[in-house]
């Protein structure tokens, strides 16, 4: 995986031409997932937001208008919060882009006290992060008690025909998209060798429960291709004695492994 340095300079590079090749690239189905992503947050007008990795701000945008009372979105992208900036102030629903406030800082060291929000989400993001299991050690602190924790990301589909598409799909097509949109093909060739690198959903639903995250459930989207995982943070204290028993139920509410457009 490249350096943290190299990744911060590839998004600041390609933050111009982001979101029209995320929208072209996904032929706009991203749109949908990040739907189910704000579903899932569970937001009311009472929730104080995190939206890591958050590039021009998508997601942050979307808490906004489910009614979060305040959005933090943290990106380490100068190039990134430059274009969200530019989006929050011309944005359709000014109300909730007001109710937003955009953070440069680093998901391996969030810049906030323990117990300061009650949802955290993170999109297309921690794959990433250096170190995976200490980004979510840091999703957990931050979260207050019952915080939910979502993560939207691509995946490697489970079926053989799916996966040769895919390989088709992100290993030919995507570079050649990005070196004629965002004329970047090394950042679309490195999208695609990431995602081989990234955990499968049952193995990343194993980093966010080490992270004592409970309740840990995950879904498929876009014939295989996308995981939405969520969970939640304890409301009290994680007996030592159910820690067995609590985990085998979230490993069976995670088990199923079933795929959505």
């Amino acid at each position: 995986m490249p350096k943290a340095a190299d990744v911060q300079n590839m998004f600041n590079r390609i933050s111009r031409r982001y979101d029209l090749m995320n929208r072209v690239m996904t032929l706009g189905i991203d749109k949908r997932w990040r739907r189910a992503a704000i579903r899932a947050a569970k937001v009311d007008p009472s929730t104080r937001a995190l939206d890591v990795c958050c590039g021009t701000g998508d997601i942050t945008f979307l808490l906004a208008e489910a009614g979060a009372e305040q959005v933090i979105g943290l990106d380490f992208s100068e190039g990134m919060l430059e274009q969200a900036g530019r989006r929050q102030a011309g944005y359709r629903d000014q109300a909730a882009a007001d109710r937003i406030q955009f953070l440069q800082g680093d998901a391996l060291a969030l810049p906030f006290d323990d117990d300061s929000f009650d949802v955290i989400t993170v999109s297309f993001g921690v794959r990433n992060v250096e170190d995976l299991a200490l980004a979510f050690r840091e999703f957990a602190r931050v979260g207050r008690p019952g915080a939910r924790i979502v993560c939207l990301e691509i995946t490697r589909p489970k079926s053989r025909i799916a996966n040769f598409f895919y390989d088709i799909w992100f290993d030919r097509i995507v570079p050649l998209m990005g070196a004629i949109i965002s004329r970047d093909r090394a950042a679309y060739t490195y999208l695609p060798e990431s995602t081989k690198a990234f955990p499968r959903p049952p193995q990343l639903a194993e980093v966010i429960r080490a992270a004592g995250i409970r309740e840990v459930s995950w879904k498929r989207y876009g014939a295989g291709i996308v995981a939405l995982h969520r969970g939640e943070l304890p409301i009290e204290p994680v007996q030592e004695t159910t820690t067995a028993a609590s985990t085998g139920t979230e490993r069976a509410a995670g088990a199923a492994d079933t795929v959505e457009a």
